[in-house]
């Protein structure tokens, strides 16, 4: 894996260029460029806040940055496995012409997406601070390992998203489906402990997102750094979604170019 780990790197200059050229082909002669990328969690904040939080008779201090928070980093996951079920297709002229690691490709998506993921996250501590009062800004570095850890995951994701949809062709579609479910199971619009009164925890506990929510969240709407097992959890999540993809690079990748 090391010298896996190597190779890709080794590529790193034609992998930034493949993000480079997805971020200006997406933005071409848009008027607010990466702006767009703000205006979707920020208008479904302003709608589910209107609608829902009378509903579970929240603070509005309290409620809007937390929604947004949860938005953030549902779009980050959403955005890079739907993608990335494209990645190998998108990056096929290159795979016939170039024995690159096959990682780089979906690595490529999820670098994009993080950059999207980054901006929207800086919005939430600006919101953050506008409802609650000034930030925790030695909190705030506890942020760092969490989005390490969350891009690990988006990342075999991708790869296990992109390898499945080349051999599957209905996986995105499946995909989309499948998240529409699993957003309703994650506490985004709702806080964790109303399904906790109801006896219905076990949801948010098994649903591998809610870990990353956790270390997202605490920092900016808490002013506090998370516990080590919430770190220790999601480092148990992006361990196993790596071994999964790592399996499936090395069985795979091979056969990957005649079925493209």
């Amino acid at each position: 894996m090391g010298k896996y780990v190597a190779a890709v790197w080794q590529c790193r200059y034609f992998w930034l260029s493949l993000v480079r050229m997805d971020l200006r082909t997406r933005y071409r002669r848009s008027v607010l460029g990466l702006g767009w990328s703000l205006l979707h969690p920020v208008a479904m904040t302003a709608i589910l806040c209107l609608v829902f939080a009378n509903l579970f008779h929240a603070d509005l201090h309290d409620y809007v940055p937390s929604v947004l928070a949860g938005f953030a980093c549902w779009n980050y996951v959403l955005f890079v496995t739907l993608q990335g079920c494209q990645c190998f297709y998108q990056g096929e002229m290159y795979i016939r012409q170039f024995p690159a690691p096959m990682a780089i490709f979906p690595l490529r998506t999820a670098l994009g997406g993080t950059i999207h993921f980054l901006i929207a996250l800086a919005l939430v501590v600006c919101v953050a601070g506008f409802f609650k009062g000034p930030v925790n800004f030695l909190a705030l570095m506890g942020l760092v390992p969490s989005i390490l850890l969350l891009f690990i995951f988006v990342w075999s994701l991708a790869v296990v998203a992109g390898f499945a949809n080349v051999f599957f062709n209905d996986t995105q579609h499946l995909s989309e489906i499948c998240f529409q479910i699993l957003f309703y199971a994650t506490p985004i619009i709702y806080p964790a402990e109303e399904l906790e009164k109801r006896h219905l925890g076990w949801v948010i506990r098994l649903n591998p997102i809610n870990a990353f929510l956790k270390l997202i969240r605490e920092p900016i709407l808490e002013g506090r750094l998370p516990a080590l097992s919430s770190y220790a959890w999601a480092g148990g999540i992006v361990l196993a979604s790596v071994l999964v993809a790592g399996i499936i690079l090395a069985k795979l990748q091979r056969k990957l170019i005649f079925k493209l």
